[in-house]
């Protein structure tokens, strides 16, 4: 059977996610709060003038336009809606030639290379600064300059460093470029800092966002703002009623309340603080400054997945970066949760230092 698929195919690993039955789940940078009862009615009084027997709205207007009014969005841009921001990764490279490079510094968000890998693509990955996790500017203006990549994505906070990239080199490679730009600003709720206000200065800008981290993530909706000349050519690709009734209406829901997630956000972050300096107490163990609902740190050396593994056995599942070698060798990485969460998980790394 191995002959039917292509080659970059088979030389892949599919992308495998932990089984977190019965765990406190601090492994995928989820807003660990649920909705109030009240709302919950609310939502459930909305569904049920739902009409599954039609097909959805093909354009997703109304949702798309509650996500233009609350996020500010001049109507001289467009959005587009995904599957969560993976299918919109997967549209733009779909869109690419089949000689196409694609560029992104490392560590990244796994689906940049995943999806480039599978769809054949020239993928380039510039390493980050040692110790600051920045941008090297030098080497990825060489690399712009050498291969001229159709597409450049930048996570503004990185995943899964959680920094913020220096806003001035992100700027020059936005002017160097010839290709398209993404910014992908799936943390932005968490970092109060975007490059929404720079589209109109840029022509090759797009900004990519998902609902997932703000407290949506089983609705799997994300959606990329950019030129109506851009937008256009991703829509032809994009499968049709690719958002269903119910993301589209359940979306629109939250999203206009939208103070909830606000005030879940601001927990989250008054959190961050506390789990960081709590972490950077701790024997062997240093914590990085993180600007998103998650922190990665570093364990002594080859302890990685030993302290993983007795974290999770200890009912706490977090998310072991050391297999990807480079500047994540010997680190792990945890989402910010609840208050008690948080606590269990430095009583359970406590106990395996």
């Amino acid at each position: 059977m191995s002959s039917i698929f292509r080659q970059e195919v088979l030389a892949m690993s599919a992308y495998k996610v932990t089984n977190a039955q019965g765990l406190i789940k601090l492994d995928a940078m989820e807003n660990p709060y649920n909705w109030p009862e009240d709302l919950k009615l609310d939502w459930l009084t909305a569904l049920k003038d739902c009409a599954l027997n039609r097909y959805p709205d093909p354009e997703a207007l109304e949702l798309t336009q509650t996500i233009k009014r609350i996020y500010h969005i001049d109507d001289q841009f467009e959005v587009m809606l995904g599957n969560g921001s993976d299918e919109i990764i997967q549209l733009l490279l779909m869109a690419l030639p089949s000689d196409a490079s694609v560029l992104a510094p490392a560590p990244g968000f796994v689906m940049y290379k995943q999806l480039s890998d599978c769809l054949g693509l020239n993928y380039l990955s510039i390493p980050l600064q040692a110790g600051n996790f920045d941008l090297d500017l030098p080497a990825m203006l060489e690399t712009i300059q050498r291969y001229q990549p159709s597409v450049i994505f930048l996570a503004y906070p990185n995943n899964p460093t959680g920094n913020l990239f220096s806003q001035s080199a992100m700027l020059e490679i936005i002017n160097v470029a010839k290709g398209l730009v993404v910014i992908d600003e799936a943390y932005a709720p968490f970092a109060d800092a975007s490059f929404i206000d720079a589209l109109p200065d840029h022509d090759n800008l797009l900004i990519m966002r998902t609902v997932s981290k703000l407290g949506l993530a089983g609705l799997r909706l994300g959606y990329v703002i950019g030129r109506p000349a851009i937008i256009e050519q991703l829509n032809k690709i994009r499968l049709p009623y690719n958002i269903n009734s119910l993301t589209q209406l359940s979306a629109n829901f939250a999203l206009n309340n939208h103070a909830l997630f606000d005030q879940q956000t601001q927990k989250i972050c008054q959190e961050r603080p506390v789990v960081f300096n709590q972490l950077n107490t701790l024997p062997g163990i240093i914590a990085y400054p993180s600007a998103a609902n998650f922190i990665l740190f570093k364990t002594p050396t080859d302890q990685a997945s030993r302290i993983f593994l007795a974290i999770k056995h200890q009912g706490v599942l977090i998310k072991d970066m050391s297999a990807q070698g480079g500047l994540l060798s010997d680190c792990l990485r945890v989402t910010i949760g609840k208050p008690e969460e948080n606590l269990a998980f430095i009583m359970a790394l406590r106990n395996c230092l």
